[in-house]
């Protein structure tokens, strides 16, 4: 059964269930009722939760669904994996009868996980979804770590924020002390709650924060 969405100006973001382990979503993009269906009865069979809609615009329109979960598109999903680019939480499978060489190399490299024709086997089809949510899984893994990084880091006084980004930048605590004009055992104090504030273990780990920071 074909989802009903309703059309919204600006979508929110999906909570679950407290203290569940969300359900992975395949989500298919399909012109074709029949495949639709088809597709549906292989997901459910498998044991993820589906929704199914007959055209990009509907899936857009869609609140984006910050848990692991994938898309099957076919015709025209080129289009559609450029607009779901910005979500790495949602990678792409391209399941077609509509397709030629600079179609599947375009769709490879903006990083599709797999480009299957029909009619495919259900086998390698399910593969590439088990593969598509593993993607998804470490994608909202990197993006739970950096919004606990940025979280920390607003914590921090815009004296220790002056501190961390001379320290990271390999600093000592003299030199940071020179270029700030404070005295060392004040760098000292604030370079202490610099790394409690940030839950950082070493030098090294307060690094790699300040670097996703920047990215």
């Amino acid at each position: 059964m074909r989802t009903q969405v309703q059309r919204l100006q600006v979508p929110s973001h999906e909570t679950s269930v407290s203290g569940t382990s969300p359900l992975p979503t395949v989500f298919i993009v399909d012109d074709d009722q029949s495949a639709r269906q088809s597709l549906e009865r292989l997901i459910q069979s498998a044991g993820w939760a589906v929704e199914s809609f007959d055209s990009a615009e509907e899936l857009l329109a869609r609140p984006r669904a910050m848990k692991p979960g994938c898309l099957i598109v076919d015709a025209g999903g080129l289009e559609l994996q450029q607009a779901l680019s910005d979500r790495p939480e949602t990678p792409v499978i391209f399941v077609t009868s509509h397709s030629d060489v600079r179609m599947t190399v375009r769709a490879m490299k903006a990083g599709a996980v797999d480009f299957l024709t029909k009619p495919c086997c259900n086998s390698m089809l399910m593969s590439a979804v088990e593969s598509a949510l593993d993607r998804s899984r470490r994608a909202l893994a990197q993006e739970a770590a950096l919004r606990s990084i940025k979280d920390r880091y607003t914590l921090l006084s815009p004296r220790e924020r002056d501190v961390m980004h001379l320290v990271v930048r390999g600093l000592l605590n003299k030199q940071v002390g020179a270029e700030l004009g404070i005295c060392e055992i004040t760098v000292k104090a604030h370079r202490g709650r610099v790394m409690r504030k940030m839950a950082a273990d070493s030098l090294a780990n307060l690094v790699n924060m300040a670097r996703a920071l920047l990215e």
